[in-house]
């Protein structure tokens, strides 16, 4: 495995060594020591979720503030999913700035975000499979989340009919946040 791009302050791209003959393939997808050794992070992952969502499915942009504030490392092991990740970080070089990747089965990316950024995708495909492994447990006292469309970060998402949750419609905007608390 190893970094293939670093995107925004302490987030970066992840390639697993991919071992392929005619049978298929095999790959490490997490190695404690090596993540620790090639990005000089020390992170301990504590639970893996997993998501099941039809093309145009956009989950977030999500967050857990505070104690609760979880570092992820996330990845597609079916269909393909656009994954973005916004910077919520005062005093971070890359603050209220976001990334975008297309995550697929194919490709086998993986992506680190860190503690302190907000997080969505949308699945580019029926079937899609999003697997993520998370630092923190979820507290839903600390659960927070941004609009996906909001003007000031001007995310481009692909152009899909999109489906989001109750939740999600109504999350708030950018500026109604106070960032200065939720670290």
């Amino acid at each position: 495995m190893k970094i293939v791009e670093k995107v925004l302050t302490d987030a970066f791209v992840l390639k697993p060594s991919v071992f392929n003959d005619d049978r298929g393939y095999f790959y490490e997808s997490f190695n404690d020591k090596a993540f620790e050794a090639f990005s000089g992070v020390k992170v301990d992952f504590i639970q893996d979720n997993q998501s099941y969502s039809s093309k145009g499915t956009l989950r977030g942009l999500h967050f857990q503030a505070g104690g609760a504030a979880q570092a992820k490392l996330v990845r597609v092991t079916k269909g393909s999913a656009y994954d973005v990740a916004v910077d919520l970080r005062p005093g971070s070089q890359t603050f209220k700035q976001w990334y975008g990747i297309e995550l697929t089965e194919e490709n086998h990316l993986q992506f680190f975000i860190p503690r302190g950024f907000a997080h969505g995708f949308v699945a580019l495909e029926d079937n899609t499979i999003f697997q993520y492994k998370v630092d923190n447990y979820y507290s839903s006292v600390h659960d927070g989340g941004l609009i996906w469309n909001d003007k000031e970060l001007a995310v481009k998402w692909p152009e899909l009919k999109l489906e989001l949750s109750e939740k999600d419609k109504n999350l708030p905007k950018l500026n109604q946040l106070n960032l200065n608390t939720l670290w």
